[in-house]
């Protein structure tokens, strides 16, 4: 019954696709010669008939190509940007081939807008037909229908993310039924909500007994010696093998899978905001912080000139902080503490009542517009207008060997405001959520994200219980 509901959701998909690129084809003939969209036609209207008889043609490319290239396999995991990608690849082949072909054996000229309106307005077509059979799919797997059945092999870490993963998207239609484990003892037991069914050594007789569609391997690395055991056990005997690599339990910064010409690898850490994301970055902070700092000027000078008229000492104050990938920059700040207020002390955190701060360094510091200056480290490139905020050398070292993925954070430009500040992570707080949210803010990056923080900043940022 599976088999069946796999070859129709399959037959469903591709008649669906031959209708929408019928009926597109017919579209892009209209929108030429009936309308005029770019431009009217200059060479006569062909009749109709002549586009229909090319129709049979068009959708045998289609078939070639789409079945060539697996476009109609099981995307229950696969993410659905590969399917619009796969989609967008066919169609332009099939575009090409059928233009090669109509121009080689046809003496009649096609319009070339026709072709283009049928690749442009098929992709459109083909893109909502996926949206609305998916949301078809969902709704029909949500209630219990085209279920395919899991085993995982594996119930440490990897395999209980993995069940998670599995139970938090019931749109997969992906049902888990039991687990392998390395521990004999533990068969018969539950893990979470799913009874483990035996041994890895067991898989022959577990996949004998029940239905297995998908098998997930989701084991750790000093249990791979079963690996190639389960791997000879049931290839070529279950429909879909999948694996959760073992190097996943080190998964760092942005790591994730990816590939050399061909070669699977396993990216543990990667570098966040290169190439484009980091021009888009650069080019937000200069055209952004041009306009902030326009914007606040007037505020800044007036800031300086009572700084300068309640205190001795210069208005901006200067001190070393550790930036991108570990090196050292100056960062500004409006003066807010006596001059050489540290000399007894040395370096330490900012307290409520600190009575090394000056007549105006207390409004300044808890409103935060004793920051302000660091508009010029921004264009400057050294900081970044959001960010993990950057700390003193001295309170880098003692942190990095309390907590190992703090210096993760510097792979990256430190900002003037971050996702931690915003929430509330500031000061002398809990250092690992901060480090928590600084790490989310890089895997989550994008320029949407950094306007979210900064909008925040102006109504839950700049006026913070922690900030004194």
């Amino acid at each position: 019954m599976l088999r069946k509901h796999a070859r129709f959701f399959k037959s469903l998909f591709f008649i669906s696709d031959l209708l929408v690129l019928t009926a597109v084809w017919i579209l892009s003939y209209v929108l030429r010669f009936h309308t005029t969209l770019i431009r009217p036609p200059i060479l006569g209207i062909p009749e109709i008939k002549l586009y229909l008889q090319v129709i049979p043609l068009l959708l045998f490319i289609w078939a070639i190509f789409s079945f060539q290239g697996n476009l109609y396999r099981p995307r229950r995991i696969d993410h659905f940007f590969h399917e619009f990608y796969e989609l967008g690849k066919c169609l332009t082949f099939t575009t090409i081939v059928l233009i090669t072909l109509i121009y080689l054996f046809r003496r009649f000229e096609f319009s070339r807008l026709a072709f283009l309106y049928f690749w442009l307005f098929g992709l459109i077509g083909l893109f909502m037909l996926r949206v609305l059979l998916r949301i078809l799919l969902r709704k029909v797997r949500e209630r219990g229908y085209n279920l395919r059945f899991a085993l995982i092999a594996g119930t440490g870490p990897l395999g209980q993310k993995l069940l998670e993963k599995i139970e938090s998207h019931p749109e997969l239609g992906i049902k888990v039924i039991g687990f392998l484990d390395h521990n004999r003892e533990n068969i018969g037991k539950m893990s979470g909500n799913v009874p483990i069914l035996g041994h890895y050594e067991d898989l022959e007789r577990v996949v004998r007994e029940r239905v297995v569609d998908i098998f997930f391997i989701a084991i750790s690395i000093d249990e791979y010696g079963y690996f190639e055991k389960m791997i000879q056990t049931v290839l070529g005997d279950l429909p879909e093998v999948k694996v959760v690599p073992g190097s996943y339990e080190f998964l760092g910064l942005r790591g994730g899978p990816d590939e050399l010409d061909g070669l699977p690898l396993v990216s543990l850490q990667g570098s966040p905001l290169l190439g484009w994301d980091h021009i888009f970055k650069r080019i937000f902070d200069l055209l952004l912080g041009s306009v902030i700092l326009l914007a606040v000027s007037p505020l800044m000078i007036l800031i300086g000139f009572l700084i300068k008229i309640t205190s001795e000492g210069p208005v901006l104050y200067r001190q070393k902080r550790v930036g991108l990938d570990g090196q050292l920059f100056n960062i500004l700040k409006f003066r807010t503490m006596r001059v050489n207020a540290e000399e007894e002390t040395g370096p330490i955190w900012a307290t409520p009542k600190d009575p090394r701060r000056t007549k105006i360094g207390t409004l300044l510091r808890k409103t935060s517009l004793d920051e302000l200056p660091q508009l010029f480290n921004v264009l400057k490139g050294e900081m970044s207008l959001v960010g993990p905020r950057p700390e003193r050398p001295q309170f880098v070292e003692e942190f990095k060997t309390r907590i190992p993925s703090y210096m993760l954070r510097h792979k990256i430009k430190a900002g003037m405001t971050g996702w931690a500040q915003i929430n509330g992570w500031r000061g002398n707080t809990s250092l690992e959520k901060r480090i928590e949210y600084d790490l989310y803010y890089i895997q989550n990056w994008s320029i949407g994200f950094d306007l979210k923080i900064l909008l925040m900043t102006l109504w839950k940022g700049l006026f913070s219980k922690s900030a004194y």
